[in-house]
């Protein structure tokens, strides 16, 4: 029998990051699909995890966001830290950063700083159906923890609560199949207004994100020497 890979406990977003190596010799084929990837990016489509503390369903969730094509997501963490399954998450740990936030209040008003609305996941007598949500908006879709879901200091803040209708005697989907579903009606919505169409960053967040995907650990040296990164050729190469 194999070893159990333990889940990667993380302490600061920048160490969103599953351990091993990811970079491969950089090739031109390889430096376009992470350039169109790039392109489809949403800036103002994300996702915030509040106290959610399953290392899968938190994994889960990442690999659903870069699936949507979410630039960002964001995370409450319970007591005692949140953790990744690496083999859940597939990868999207790289491709889909995390910003911690001290407190529900903390992340809500940084996500409305950011010019964003907050849907709460949660099937209360208020909420809409998600299929009748306009998610062509900029958008945070909250998702609270797997007992007691998004809380009542959450609910009373968010802008709209949302849900996806259920026909049996549960009230609810697991954490991250509704947050997969949210996102893809959102992906489907953005899809058919042309949002996925042409990069909608700026330049210099394009450029500076597609370097990182791009050379992660060189990226990390220019960071810590306090350098700019170099700029890229259509191949990939370094100008």
């Amino acid at each position: 029998m194999g070893s159990v890979r333990r889940p990667h406990y993380i302490a600061d977003p920048l160490d969103f990051q599953p351990p091993g190596k990811f970079a491969a010799r950089m090739t031109p084929e390889r430096f376009r699909r992470l350039r169109d990837v790039l392109v489809r990016r949403q800036p103002d489509l994300t996702v915030l995890m509040e106290r959610v503390n399953k290392a899968h369903n938190f994994s889960a969730i990442l690999r659903n966001c870069d699936a949507a094509g979410v630039l960002r997501a964001h995370v409450v963490p319970p007591d005692g830290g949140v953790g990744v399954h690496h083999q859940i998450a597939a990868g999207s740990t790289r491709w889909v950063p995390v910003t911690r936030h001290a407190s529900t209040a903390a992340a809500f008003e940084a996500v409305r700083e950011s010019g964003l609305r907050l849907l709460a996941a949660h099937p209360g007598p208020e909420a809409v159906d998600y299929r009748e949500v306009d998610f062509t908006r900029p958008t945070c879709i909250v998702m609270g923890a797997e007992l007691h879901g998004v809380s009542d200091e959450g609910l009373d803040s968010v802008d709209e609560q949302v849900v996806v209708p259920m026909e049996g005697f549960v009230r609810s989907f697991n954490v991250s199949v509704a947050a997969a579903l949210l996102l893809m009606e959102a992906r489907h919505q953005r899809a058919a207004a042309g949002m996925y169409d042409s990069s909608r960053l700026e330049s210099d967040e394009f450029d500076r994100t597609l370097f990182e995907w791009a050379y992660p650990r060189e990226a990390r040296n220019f960071r810590r020497e306090g350098r700019p990164y170099p700029d890229l050729a259509e191949d990939g190469s370094w100008i």
